[in-house]
Order: structure tokens, then sequence, then C-alpha cells
């Protein structure tokens, strides 16, 4: 009987050297809170948490100068998660108050973090008006398609007859197009991201900060607590593919187009040039002053 290779030596992780990489390399760090996230293990969330980071670090916009809004659910706890300026906000109200801490601080860079629940649902009602007020700030929609946080029930993008916890014989309702809302509305910035690519995400959320305007992203992400038959990363890996290259971002009809497409595309959308909210209002403000 032959013996036994001998056990090699294990690898030593130095944490110090770990830290500071994330700290110099990558900017992590700088803005980190000391909470640690509670979303689940394998949940995408963690992947926009990443991404924006990186993006935060990469444009040199320091923590100071950041606003994170969010309202209820699963993502209602991201400003806790950030060293940053934060406001969690009421169920479905992150977008007002976005809208409100960009008028009156116009020098941050502010971002409206929502859920398909929280965003769609009880939060609709502001969705298209903060798309036609064109306010500078950057929304990123968390859709898992289900509501996560409160145990499994039916989201307004829950695919029909899905079954869910609150709906055990299938979801009755179509589900709602969240790009495609953010293109009728009026967003003069649409695009859609998913947990498997936190790459190409980064550079979503880049391109959305530096535009002047409503960004609005919309971020596909499984549940996998309690969505086990949906949106799989096995599934979103075969059903997403990118806008193709002959896709015209300026083009809103063909943008129409490529969301109603049974094919989940992600990518940049539809991006154009209008005066921004801030804009309407000091002019309202200097027309006062001349009268």
């Amino acid at each position: 009987m032959s013996p036994e290779p001998p056990i090699g030596k294990p690898e030593l992780f130095y944490e110090e050297e770990e830290i500071a990489h994330a700290r110099q390399v990558r900017g992590v760090l700088d803005y980190r809170s000391e909470r640690l996230p509670t979303w689940c293990p394998g949940c995408g969330y963690f992947g926009v948490e990443t991404a924006l980071f990186d993006t935060l670090h990469e444009l040199k916009i320091p923590a100071k100068d950041t606003v994170v809004v969010s309202g209820i659910g699963c993502v209602g706890r991201f400003p806790f998660f950030m060293k940053c300026y934060g406001i969690h906000a009421l169920h479905g109200r992150a977008l007002p108050v976005a809208t409100g801490a960009k008028l009156v601080r116009p020098e941050l860079t502010v971002f409206a973090m929502v859920g398909d629940g929280d965003g769609l649902g009880i939060g609709a009602g502001h969705f298209p008006h903060a798309a036609r007020r064109n306010p500078d700030l950057t929304c990123i929609l968390f859709d898992n398609n289900i509501y996560g946080l409160t145990k499994g029930q039916t989201s307004p993008t829950t695919p029909h007859l899905q079954v869910t916890n609150s709906h055990p014989y299938g979801n009755p309702d179509n589900p709602l197009n969240a790009v495609l809302m953010a293109l009728v509305y009026g967003a003069t910035f649409v695009a859609r991201g998913w947990a498997g690519r936190p790459k190409d995400l980064q550079l979503l959320i880049a391109e959305a900060v530096k535009h002047r305007g409503f960004s609005f992203i919309h971020f596909l992400s499984p549940c996998v607590t309690f969505d086990k038959v949906n949106l799989l990363y096995s599934n979103l890996e075969q059903q997403t593919q990118p806008l193709p290259k002959r896709h015209d971002y300026t083009n809103l009809e063909q943008a129409i187009a490529r969301a109603r497409d049974p094919e989940l595309f992600v990518g940049l959308f539809y991006r154009t040039e209008r005066p921004t909210y801030a804009d309407q209002m000091h002019s309202y403000g200097e027309r006062g002053e001349k009268s």
C-alpha cells in the first residue's frame, strides 16, 4: 500500500492585506458602513452594492457627497449599509424624497433604491411624475418578481399564474413591465441589468450617474429564498441577452419595441437630453425675481 501524498502547506490569508486592497484599489471601505448587509446568502443585491461602491470610487464621488434614499422591502435597508447620507423613507415614497433632496442640494449625487413591490406597488403613483419631471438622480429598481421581506407574496412583476404564498393557485394578474413604463413615462435614461453580470451593471450605473436627468435602471435579481422556479440564476443566464449592436438608444420607438419584445434584453435602452427639474424650477425663480 503506497503512502498517502503529503498534505500541502495551507496558503495563509492576510486579512490586513485584503482590507488594504479593498480600501486602496476598489475603495469599498470608503462607502461601506459598519453594519453588514442582512440579505440572504446568494441574494443578487450584494452585486448592486459592490457595483455602486466601485462606481462611486471610479468616478471619485466621495461618500459625503452621496445620498441614498430607500423605501420598504429587502432593498429598504440599503442606506444602513453605506457610509453616506441615507434616508429610509416611507413605503413607496423614495422617489419624491429623493427628488426633494436633489432639488435643495443639487451638488449631491442622489440615488433612489426601490423594489418591485415598493416602487411599482404602493409607490407606483410617484414613478410617472419622477420620470416626467426629470430630476437629476438615479433610480435603481430591484426586481425579484416577489415580495421577499414579507415572505414570498405576489408582487406587481410576478409572472401570470406563478404560485406564491399569497396565490397558492397561481397569480391571476399580468406582470408590469418596468422598462416599458419608464420609457412611456418620459425617463431620459433607461437601462436594464441583472445580478449575474455585476461588471456590466457597474458600467450602467456609471453612465446613469453621469447622465443629467432621471436615470432609471431595472435590476433583475433572484430571490434565493422564496422563488425556486422563476428568476433563478440559471434561468436568467439563459433568458437574458445583450441588446443588439444595431440598437439605437436615441430612438424611443425602437427602445419601446425592444422593451415589449419577449426576449429579455439587458443594456442601455434609451438616452436623451432635456432640461432637468432643477432647471425648470430655477427658471421660475428667475422669472419671479424679474416680475
